[in-house]
Formats: C-alpha cells, structure tokens, sequence
C-alpha cells in the first residue's frame, strides 16, 4: 500500500467525523445558517493564503524539476480557490481585508508554514495533503446528494474532477519525497486532519 493511502486509511475516523460534523452537515441540508458559512469564507480566505505560502515553499525546496512543476500546479489550484472566496465575499458583502484571523485557523496557519519552512518537502507534503484529500472527499460525498443551493457551489468545487486530479498529485508527492518510516511524517498527516476538524467546528460555533 502507497503511503498516501496508508495514511488515509488510518485517519479515517476523523475523514468520518468531518463528514458527520453539523457545520458540513449544514452546508448539504441547509440548516447552515448563511452568517456562518460567511464567517467561514472569511477564515479560508485567510488560510488559503498561508495555505499557498506552503505551497511557494514547497517550491522553492523542490529536489527536481518534475516536482516544482508539480507544485506550482498546487499553487494555481489554491488561487483558484481564492477567486471562487472573493467571489462569495462579493456577493454576500465580506471585506476580506479586516478578517482576523481566529485561534483554529492561526493554530493551522502556524502549523502548515513551520512544517514548511523547516520540514523539507516530504514533511511538508504530509502537513498539506490532508486538506486537499478530506475536501475531495467531503464534495464527492455530498455531491451523491441533495444539496442546498445555497451552498452547492461549494460542494461543487470540490467534488469536480479537476481538484480530485490536484489532491491525488500532491498524494503522489506524498509517496515521492516522504519517509514512510518516519513518525514525524505519520504525526504531521493525523495533526493536519485534526485541525481540519477543529476548523470546522470553529466555524460552526462562531457567535
């Protein structure tokens, strides 16, 4: 079994509790109340940020061509994701700009760029793949399923094909550069899907 999968399979209680959280719940059934789901904008926004400065690192630590190009693709795909968030904070009037950001998205952020930073590239990759990996899966879920129109954008996003193709490049960098042996690499992977969790229960308990 490839690492990527490996480690996918041991974090599937927590792939199972982001699916059954009410914040994600919410976005399929409806419940979500929007003031919510604004707030949540406004802190991907943020994160999606530090998320590409990850990715910008990742680059520049590349040990050859073919995964500096891998991870510049990374990186065009995170800006997209930026354009469909400014595209939500437009319509539903959220200046990006005054967001502070909350203690589970700083705890995250703080993560993802000292892993980066000092980790190397097979590290980092662990750090970051569990964001892209949780949300293809979390839209192909939801995407089996009725979901408000409100939010179907979002679920679309992330169930189309184009980001399962991008989550399974940066697995493939996972399995590539990272020590399957290593537990630094295992406690970065199961700390990256634990702050996902934490950053959807924030969301959803934001007053």
């Amino acid at each position: 079994m490839m690492l990527a999968d490996a480690l996918w399979r041991e974090n599937a209680g927590l792939a199972e509790a982001a699916l059954a959280h009410p914040f994600v719940r919410g976005i399929a059934d409806g419940t979500l109340p929007q003031d919510r789901f604004a707030g949540y904008v406004a802190q991907d926004a943020f994160f999606l940020e530090s998320f590409a400065r990850g990715y910008a690192l990742a680059i520049a630590h590349s040990p050859d061509r073919a995964a500096l190009d891998s991870f510049t693709d990374l990186l065009d795909g995170v800006r997209a994701e930026l354009r469909l968030h400014a595209s939500y904070a437009e319509r539903w009037g959220i200046d990006l700009t005054a967001v502070t950001a909350s203690p589970a998205t700083t705890a995250y952020t703080d993560f993802l760029l000292a892993t980066a930073a000092l980790g190397g590239v097979g590290l980092t990759c662990a750090a970051m793949t569990p964001c892209m990996r949780l949300y293809a899966h979390l839209g192909q879920r939801l995407a089996d399923g009725p979901v408000d129109g409100r939010y179907a954008e979002w679920v679309d996003t992330y169930a189309d094909p184009g980001f399962e193709t991008l989550a399974a490049t940066l697995e493939e960098l996972l399995d590539r550069h990272a020590d399957p042996d290593s537990p630094r690499v295992r406690a970065a992977y199961r700390r990256a899907m634990e702050l996902e969790l934490a950053f959807f229960t924030a969301a959803f308990e934001a007053r």
